[in-house]
């Protein structure tokens, strides 16, 4: 039969017909096995393969440990073959199957005006909206993944006055329109998790035909039982990409005021109201009901950063939707009809024959429709664009049926027996990136409408984006950037060839190079010091470095860290089915203030009090009424952003935690980017002019405003992170003070009075007596604040108490605890039976 294929800088098409969209086959070119660098034992895409028989002119192309053997009609177009392959996938240099800085498929992209944009967004309100509004102008394809998806979710509140905003619904309605939505689920261990992602799948593939739902891994065929997919991406037409910490899902949305209650719901319905330190649903089926009784228990305030792309860079992240839903695909449903393979975006090269034998590479200006569908999608362009395709003369040589098994996992296919081919050279005049092309004629290619809601222009005049001039304080400026994608990868999560930790070399080198501050934002913080023979990750040693070297050398630097106060799991510290929770404890104590392997242990040895200066550790905390006249609560606001900025210039946003699931690439996939500053402004840095770069320093200045409870425009106080008279006068301070408050007027759990399970047994017990009723962590203040002056009994509203707090931050408790020299699982919990790897 006769086969027809693209060859392009990033991948090899096959496919049966050129006006058809349909794949047989493609192989996504990925980066090469690391050779000797000896001429013989040199790496190759695509090699000629000795046939026995000599009439037989094959070669083979072998990319993320899968091999494709292909024929045709000679040994010179074998040689051409091969040739064209190597060439276009190690050329340019920017290429797909070389490492680029970080030990990244992604290469830098920005470093020249090709489009590349970013935007940040603070909680979920923001995000949320921002994603509704790309959903809803979608023309051609949406790309979703994540680690829990749930399509009953609001992305605008209050609910009852959005309801076509809810995902499903969203959903629908581009579907009926023609877009073609491809969802990639993650597949929970269900005893382990419950997510029930398979609900969800259902509840997807009901909405219509052209929605598309993969869940993987399968455990049992690829082994994977501790690993997840924790990527969160949206992906809108290859022109826009939101990326960060926040999954489509229940309990994420927030707004910058971190409320813990809503009753009767308005903005949090069913089970969005949501609180996992005091329940995990069994069921996700009846959404709309309650899980807690909203008079009783708050719900756990959820903090995020989220993120938006543009140009290259969002092409980039969609490469990596598109790896991982064929690998899935391949494994997962090798012979479903309908769940096609995936064709990245690159500018299209295809042969044109003019009735000889000599080819004529034509490039288009975008994706090519190959079908004259007529919908939009990204094959779509005017049928006389279309270059006339002829296949050449097939010699007298016979062709078979493709392989049955094309799409199935074996890892040496024989594709095909006999296809004829013509070799495509890349056209060697082609230069730079190999999406420049992308970049040079993308809005002359785009639909008008497109152009309107993704406006490609790099200054802040006239700029179009989703959620422009709404909720200024959380939504950031679109600025030019240089971005660069990093993963944590492998075989079992993309197909990868090698796993890849470029997410854990950026943080590594970020760190090293930083001058003047540090300041990370993540749901974990699980690292080791060199020699550390568990721990493999090492941001804690990069971080321990730094302070020593800008102790040495006198610099004023500073390091803040701002985490959970506590896992966001179920159970009470002391109760029998908290074992995770007492788990994820060890590990981040071992990590921040316990044990020789601690940072501050070695810090303390080395630099005494003084290590405060350099280094801090805080959580955040809300509080408020359950209702009107109801019980005055409080609850941890959990941290869930993945989040570094360095010296106010570049900000590292993902989906990575700090801990080896995350960081080490053969574990949990993850997916990230690095955005530095192409445009500053005068700020000042220990108390000397300073080029604060706008995309980092704003985003800085937004969560450091909404922590510290400092009202918009009053910034100026937060200008220099490093001074005393911010990071000691203020940021210290005021976590300090709130924390004290707190304690007062709730004891909440965990403090630093705390220091044994027998203590913490004391405490609860003492207050539930008191108040009859409490929360998991002593969440619910007493009527009255009862304290002596002069000798006689004075009440007080703890309501009065708290108006003292200022935003949201507090110290995070370094000494509870302090006297459990082991919270590790013990062999009567059924947790001691898993590997230890799964908790840090």
């Amino acid at each position: 039969m006769q086969v027809w294929a693209i060859l392009k800088p990033g991948f090899l098409a096959l496919l049966d017909d050129p006006f058809d969209t349909k794949l047989l086959e493609i192989i996504i070119f990925d980066v090469l096995p690391a050779s000797s660098g000896n001429v013989k034992t040199q790496v190759h895409l695509a090699n000629h393969v000795k046939e026995h028989n000599p009439l037989r002119y094959s070669f083979k192309v072998t990319c993320g440990g899968r091999s494709t053997k292909l024929r045709t009609s000679s040994g010179a177009k074998v040689k051409e073959w091969v040739t064209a392959i190597n060439d276009a996938s190690l050329r340019p240099l920017e290429g797909w199957c070389h490492f680029h800085r970080y030990v990244s498929f992604a290469p830098q992209r920005g470093l020249t005006e090709d489009g590349s944009q970013a935007q940040w967004f603070i909680d979920g309100q923001a995000a949320f909206k921002a994603i509704a509004s790309s959903i809803e102008n979608a023309k051609s394809e949406i790309f979703i993944t994540g680690w829990w998806l749930c399509p009953e979710l609001y992305l605008k509140r209050p609910f009852p006055s959005h309801p076509s905003s809810r995902l499903d619904a969203l959903l629908e309605e581009k579907a009926k329109q023609g877009v073609q939505i491809y969802i990639l689920l993650y597949k929970e261990v269900p005893i382990a998790l419950k997510i029930n992602s398979m609900y969800s799948k259902k509840r997807l593939l009901n909405i219509h035909e052209n929605v598309r739902v993969l869940r993987y891994p399968d455990h049992i065929t690829t082994g994977v039982y501790y690993w997840s997919h924790h990527e969160k991406l949206v992906i809108v037409d290859y022109q826009i990409c939101f990326i960060g910490g926040l999954d489509l899902c229940f309990g994420r949305y927030d707004t910058n005021e971190h409320k813990v209650g809503d009753c009767p719901p308005l903005i949090w319905p069913g089970k969005d109201y949501y609180n996992p330190r005091e329940s995990e649903p069994n069921s996700w089926e009846d959404t709309m009901r309650d899980e807690l009784d909203r008079k009783k228990y708050p719900r756990m305030p959820w903090h995020d950063v989220h993120c938006a792309l543009w140009g290259p860079p969002c092409r980039d992240v969609a490469r990596h939707f598109v790896q991982r839903w064929n690998h899935a695909k391949r494994n997962k449903a090798p012979n479903e009809q309908t769940i096609p393979l995936l064709m990245p975006h690159h500018h299209m090269v295809l042969p044109h024959y003019m009735g000889s034998r000599n080819i004529d590479i034509k490039h288009k200006n975008s994706e090519e429709n190959l079908k004259g569908i007529k919908r939009e999608d990204s094959f779509t362009s005017p049928v006389q664009d279309i270059p006339l395709l002829l296949p050449q003369e097939a010699d007298g040589l016979a062709a078979s049926n493709v392989d049955s098994k094309l799409y199935g996992p074996d890892m040496n296919q024989n594709l095909l027996d006999q296809p004829k081919f013509e070799p495509l050279v890349p056209d060697s005049q082609t230069k730079g990136s190999v999406d420049d092309l992308d970049s040079m004629h993308l809005q002359s290619e785009m639909d008008s409408d497109v152009v309107a809601h993704y406006s490609m222009n790099t200054s802040d005049e006239g700029l179009e984006s989703p959620n422009e001039g709404d909720h200024d304080d959380c939504v950031g400026p679109r600025t030019a950037c240089s971005v660069q994608v990093i993963r944590s990868v492998s075989q079992w999560s993309a197909g990868t060839s090698q796993p890849e930790d470029s997410i854990h070399s950026a943080y590594c080198s970020l760190i090293e190079k930083a001058k003047h501050f540090i300041y990370i934002e993540n749901q974990f913080f699980i690292s080791g010091l060199s020699g550390d023979e568990i721990i493999q990750n090492r941001v804690l040693e990069a971080l321990y470095k730094r302070i020593l070297k800008a102790h040495k050398e006198q610099e004023c630097f500073r390091v803040i860290v701002v985490i959970p106060l506590l896992p966001g799991f179920q159970g009470g510290l002391d109760d029998s089915d908290a074992a995770t929770v007492r788990a994820l404890m060890h590990w981040q104590y071992r990590t921040i203030s316990r044990e020789k392997h601690s940072i501050l242990h070695h810090l303390n040895v080395l630099l005494g009090p003084k290590t405060h200066d350099y280094i801090s550790f805080c959580g955040l905390r809300s509080y408020g009424r359950l209702f009107d006249g109801g019980p005055v609560a409080t609850s941890q606001v959990y941290v869930h952003s993945k989040l570094m900025i360095i010296d106010d210039r570049l900000a590292l946003i993902g989906s990575s935690n700090i801990n080896d699931r995350s960081l080490l690439g053969s574990r949990d996939s993850e997916i990230g980017v690095v955005v530095e500053d192409k445009e500053f402004l005068d700020s000042s840095m220990n108390g000397e002019p300073w080029q604060a770069g706008k995309f980092a320093y704003s985003l800085r200045c937004s969560l450091w405003s909404e922590h510290l409870g400092i009202p918009a425009g009053e910034t100026s106080q937060i200008c220099d992170p490093v001074a005393d008279s911010t990071y000691k006068d203020l940021w210290l301070a005021t976590a300090k003070e709130n924390t004290i408050i707190y304690q007062d007027v709730f004891s909440c759990i965990p403090n630093d009075h705390v220091h044994s399970r027998a203590a913490l047994r004391q405490s609860m017990a003492h207050w539930k007596e008191k108040l009859g009723h409490t929360t998991i962590d002593l969440g619910i203040a007493p009527e009255k604040l009862e304290s002596y002056e002069n000798g006689e009994l004075k009440l007080t509203d703890p309501l009065e108490r708290l108006k003292s707090i200022r935003g949201f931050l507090v110290s995070f408790p370094l000494d509870f605890m302090c006297q459990e020299n082991n919270m590790k699982p013990v062999f009567n919990e059924s947790e001691f039976y898993a590997a230890p790897q799964v908790f840090h």
